[in-house]
């Protein structure tokens, strides 16, 4: 079984990622689309390209959702990243209203301001507070974002990356062991990797608690 299980659930880039917690030295990462091992991993993680809805359905036809919902509950890490992050939301509000998973109170809407969607490129992240997703990346480092939509969570508070193409919104959020970014870490050279590598910390460091 995998120490960190990435979730495939039909939505996109999976080796990818799976390929830059590799390039991370990460070890023990493996693409699974069977509920039973995301069950029984240390840590999760769930990424995604694509529309909302289909994810959401996706996710539920799969199995997933549930086994989801028990292990962040049981305090096992789970880092989303892009879709991932925003499947993390009550609401999804991508062509009509989509339940999501609720793990971070919010709602995911479309950039609305006067600018070129998707937003497609590299951005400058700040750190409103402290977390160890970010440790030893410098605060102003670049990460690579490709999407159309954003989080917008009911909590401020939880950001913990921050931000802005047209509007300011949360690059990346944290709410106990659970971590989302919107950008894509596997596409965002040295940063990336590291923020990946400092996942794997995290899921070693909660396995030995």
């Amino acid at each position: 079984m995998p120490t960190i299980a990435i979730v495939d659930y039909r939505m996109g880039n999976l080796r990818s990622v799976e390929k830059g917690f590799g390039a991370a030295g990460v070890t023990g990462v493996a693409v699974t689309d069977d509920p039973r091992a995301v069950a029984l991993a240390d840590g999760i993680v769930l990424p995604g390209v694509g529309a909302f809805r289909d994810a959401a359905r996706n996710l539920r036809e799969s199995g997933m959702w549930d086994v989801l919902l028990d292990r962040v509950a049981a305090g096992v890490p789970l880092l989303g990243i892009c879709l991932g992050m925003q499947l993390l939301a009550s609401v999804g509000l991508e062509d009509g209203r989509w339940e999501g998973l609720g793990l971070v109170p919010g709602t995911c809407e479309r950039i609305e301001a006067d600018v070129k969607v998707p937003h497609m490129g590299w951005n400058t992240v700040e750190y409103p507070q402290v977390s160890p997703l970010f440790d030893g990346i410098d605060e102003g480092s670049a990460f690579y974002f490709v999407h159309s939509y954003v989080f917008v969570p009911a909590d401020p508070g939880c950001i913990i990356g921050a931000t802005e193409y047209g509007q300011p919104f949360a690059a990346a959020v944290r709410s106990g062991d659970l971590y989302a970014v919107q950008f894509h870490p596997e596409k965002s050279s040295h940063g990336g990797l590291h923020l990946l590598a400092n996942f794997g910390g995290i899921v070693a460091e909660r396995r030995g608690a």
